[in-house]
């Protein structure tokens, strides 16, 4: 079996090539990237392609499944650049999938997608992907799964699957998680566990979390078994004030949502951080979700805790951990993180 992944070198696709080299039916992985990681696995083969440009036919060719995880998080002030790659770039990989006609199309979209729902219940699969207005990433996420929508219903011969995980976390992922996230001002040697006093507390801040390397085995799973539509990954507990302040020993403390979205904002506009607020919008406003389907119908279970996965993440913060590819390397931002200084804090590219 040949599987090409799209996007192999960051959070999700690193896990994806970990499942994929393991399996032994899987002989051959075309792993692409703008700028992809050489493997000593010999049966993985790096592609240097741009989804907004270059052509995908002939890495598909030949192809047994397509595994789609092209996505940019920064420049979050360059939404046009942004958009080129999540929304144009995601249709040109599908509509090459579709012209070379591979047997299965597997795409990463998200929790983010979701229109905002219950925090006090899970909700399955069917309910609506319109997103969350004021984040550009929902709002990216569930343009695609309109667009993989039309796709679906134009090439029923092919098996279309879309994958929707929570918060995703791993070591090794840390730096590229702090650059896209928090920004080159945060201390590293900081993020400790004994130097958290107080987690924040709010009746709609509750979320989900699921392990890299989980999210990996189900999209190995999927490749393999005769399964369509969507699958939801999460793993548990549903993290919240209460369940952070037993796992990192701090006080829950009751705030406001107003005011975590005010913090966020002027951190934005001074340029502290390069999210924008939109991103509590998103936390706030996403249901949580239900996994049965994935784990009766792929017969995934995951083998790390979202406890384990999100103590992994801030281990690899203090850290500074990551791997070794040019998106998971731990000095990707430069000397001192100079480079992510010069971009502009989420203008242009660091």
């Amino acid at each position: 079996m040949r599987v090409v992944v799209i996007g192999a070198t960051g959070n999700i696709g690193t896990s994806v090539l970990a499942a994929l080299t393991a399996d032994a039916k899987v002989t051959s992985i075309a792993a692409v990237a703008r700028r992809p990681a050489e493997s000593a696995d010999p049966k993985v083969e790096g592609h240097a392609l741009d989804v907004t440009r270059d052509d995908l036919d002939r890495v598909m060719e030949g192809g047994d499944a397509v595994i789609c995880l092209s996505w940019l998080i920064q420049p979050s002030r360059d939404l046009e650049r942004v958009r080129a790659t999540n929304v144009d770039g995601s249709r040109r990989v599908f509509e090459a999938a579709g012209r070379v006609g591979v047997p299965a199309m597997l795409y990463s979209s998200s929790v983010g997608a979701y229109s905002p729902g219950p925090k006090d219940r899970a909700v399955d699969e069917s309910w609506p992907t319109d997103g969350i207005a004021t984040s550009f990433y929902s709002r990216h996420k569930a343009e695609v799964e309109r667009i993989l929508d039309r796709f679906q219903a134009e090439h029923d011969e092919m098996r279309v699957v879309r994958m929707r995980p929570a918060l995703v976390f791993k070591r090794e992922a840390a730096s590229e998680i702090r650059r896209l996230f928090a920004g080159p001002f945060l201390p590293s040697p900081l993020v400790r566990r004994r130097l958290i006093p107080v987690v924040p507390k709010s009746d709609r801040l509750r979320f989900q979390a699921v392990h890299s390397l989980d999210v990996g085995e189900a999209f190995r799973l999927a490749v393999h078994a005769p399964v369509r539509g969507a699958f939801n990954l999460a793993a548990d507990p549903v993290l919240d004030g209460d369940e952070l302040g037993r796992l990192l020993g701090a006080r829950p403390s009751r705030v406001h949502p107003g005011l975590l979205r005010a913090a966020a904002d002027v951190a934005w506009r001074l340029r502290l951080q390069p999210s924008p607020p939109g991103w509590v919008d998103m936390a706030l406003g996403v249901p949580i979700m239900s996994t049965v389907r994935a784990r009766d119908e792929l017969g995934w279970t995951p083998r790390h805790s979202s406890r384990d996965a999100l103590l992994e993440l801030l281990d690899g913060l203090r850290d500074g951990a990551g791997a070794g590819t040019p998106r998971l390397a731990p000095r990707a931002g430069g000397r001192f993180r100079a480079g992510e200084v010069r971009s502009g804090i989420g203008a242009r590219e660091g």
